[in-house]
């Protein structure tokens, strides 16, 4: 787990639940992440070399909401910057937010291995 910033400190605090945190909140109870780590893992590499490297678990969040909300590399990567019900979902903080190059790289990945299939069978 990643240490909070102060802004996802302030964020945990409000009182209202907005239609995009309980849809989140929804799909996190629906998906099945164990089978889908299960059925990655073997491609998914830890050695980045020269980058930050993301958990299996948060790359997977990432694809996630690009797929819910029909968004770019670059668009997901502001929204990170932007939206702090979507880096909770993702388990980012401000600090560790991916690029757009990182988002792109994860999604050939699945593209590559042909997983996207897998994952909606």
């Amino acid at each position: 787990m990643h240490q909070i910033s102060f802004v996802d400190s302030e964020f945990q605090q409000k009182k209202r639940v907005t239609r995009r945190e309980a849809f989140l909140k929804q799909m996190d109870a629906l998906i099945p992440w164990q089978q889908w780590y299960d059925l990655i893992a073997p491609h998914y590499y830890n050695t980045r070399s020269g980058k930050r490297f993301y958990s299996l678990d948060t790359m997977l969040r990432v694809h996630c909401l690009q797929v819910f909300y029909n968004l770019s590399d670059p668009a997901l990567e502001d929204y990170f910057y932007e939206v702090a019900s979507m880096r909770q979902f993702a388990k980012l903080s401000m600090e560790h937010i991916p690029d757009e190059t990182t988002i792109l790289n994860f999604r050939h990945l699945l593209e590559e291995h042909d997983l996207g299939k897998e994952l909606l069978d």
